[in-house]
């Protein structure tokens, strides 16, 4: 007799309700590897960019092709998994983002070496990342729905909660490790190689280790207050009678992004994506140019690799430490985070040394550490069980979105005025500010209200 997966729920809602810690360690570490390359990538592409004597802004433009096919590639892949299952689409995913990387990779060896001329490179490098955004967009959307849909409504927020942090922990791993990378034979590129070998080794062990899935949405029953909530109370909440409903045919009706229930968190998720997006984008070449190393780009991998860490573990203070102990729900996550990180982008736009710029990027890190949290927790209490994998497609395509122009206008702005760039991250952490005071649905409310 097969044994009953105790990650799903009978039509009454019995169950464990939540994964195995097996499982849900390989989730994390599907999104700590790809999270931990990118910002290896980011770590070093301000010194590659200067090595191949090419302008920051096509340094920047050059993730544009990728951000725009992950915006509309995410939700297909998120409907599609509705169908053939969440790990499948986490091997693509996976499979994405090695060959993106190893060619990207390939790429710029080939630019750094005198092979390719430096517009070829970048040619080069943008369809290789193109991969990326194809892709490689399957896999987030994917883990996210794996848990929303296989956990209690107070399992399922706490464990996405863990699953944004493993972006955070990754992004400590990459700029620390980037530059040990940087070896004999393969130079600002190693960092490349080294994280397309280890997304290899997670692919080999997701495929291994993770069991087939048919995605379960049945979710009935009384579950007590998510701690994500802000409150505490764990008296048993009214049901979401209809959390795991479809339609008789057995089809889950389409998600649109326009849904009033997702609206206001999608909009909030823009704004404060496309700060976020252009205040880190710029950190790189900021930190180059006020620390003097314009003319030894090789040195500046390691502070460039210093500044990211930094902020890396704020973010990780935020998601581990800030969130659970003072029970922020997702409105306050998103109101708060979006508050410190307007601060620490006033301060960095003022920084002048290396202590100034790591105490600046940490406090924006901190900040965007506790929004990006609220705004995905937002999104999934905001709409039923059936509806988690659109609902992840749709914020994976937001999130995407605010990485098509917002790096590459940010870095123009700067380097065209940095006063200017900087008040632009200002005006829109404030619009944020004001949305969430008037069009967020309140966490008491948000927790508490059935799902229709």
């Amino acid at each position: 007799m097969n044994r009953a997966d105790p990650t799903r729920l009978d039509s009454t809602g019995a169950g464990t309700a939540s994964l195995p810690s097996g499982r849900l360690v390989l989730l994390f570490t599907v999104s700590l590897v790809t999270a931990a390359g990118n910002t290896a990538m980011q770590s070093v592409m301000p010194s590659i960019g200067t090595a191949l004597k090419v302008h920051d802004f096509w340094i920047s433009l050059a993730y544009t092709w990728s951000a725009l096919l992950w915006m509309i590639c995410a939700p297909m892949w998120a409907r599609r998994s509705d169908r053939r299952g969440r790990k499948a689409m986490m091997a693509i995913g996976l499979t994405g983002f090695i060959f993106s990387f190893g060619l990207c990779g390939l790429a710029l060896w080939l630019g750094l070496n005198g092979i390719l001329s430096a517009i070829g490179t970048l040619i080069l490098f943008a369809v290789c990342r193109s991969l990326y955004g194809g892709f490689g967009s399957a896999a987030p959307p994917a883990v996210q729905a794996y848990v929303a849909s296989r956990t209690s409504r107070v399992e399922r927020t706490k464990s996405l909660s863990l699953i944004s942090s493993s972006f955070g922990l990754g992004t400590v791993i990459g700029p620390t490790l980037a530059p040990f990378f940087i070896l004999p034979g393969v130079g600002l590129v190693g960092p490349f190689l080294a994280f397309t070998l280890i997304a290899v080794a997670v692919l080999i062990a997701l495929r291994l280790r993770l069991p087939d899935d048919t995605p379960a949405y049945a979710a009935k029953g009384d579950v007590i207050a998510a701690p994500f909530s802000a409150s505490s109370d764990s008296r048993p909440m009214p049901s979401d009678s209809d959390e795991g409903a479809v339609t008789e045919s057995g089809a889950v009706p389409k998600l649109s992004w326009f849904d009033q229930r997702l609206r206001p968190w999608m909009i909030a998720g823009l704004l404060g994506g496309h700060a976020q997006a252009a205040v880190m984008g710029l950190v790189g070449f900021l930190v180059l140019d006020r620390l003097g190393l314009r003319a030894n780009p090789s040195e500046g991998a390691g502070p460039v690799g210093l500044v990211m860490t930094s902020g890396a573990l704020a973010t990780l203070l935020a998601q581990w430490g800030l969130i659970p102990v003072l029970h922020l729900g997702p409105r306050a996550s998103c109101l708060w985070g979006i508050s410190l990180a307007a601060v620490g982008a006033a301060i960095l736009s003022v920084a002048g040394n290396l202590h100034a710029i790591t105490i600046a990027v940490a406090l924006i890190s901190l900040g965007f550490g506790l929004f990006r949290p609220g705004f995905t927790a937002g999104a999934s209490l905001a709409v039923s069980r059936a509806e988690q994998s659109q609902s992840a497609g749709i914020v994976a395509s937001v999130n995407g979105a605010a990485y098509i122009v917002a790096p590459a206008i940010g870095v123009w702005l700067y380097g065209h005025s940095p006063w200017i760039g900087f008040g632009v991250i200002e005006l829109l952490c404030l619009a944020v500010v004001v949305l969430g005071l008037k069009g967020l649905t309140r966490d008491d409310d948000l927790i508490g209200q059935r799902r229709t």
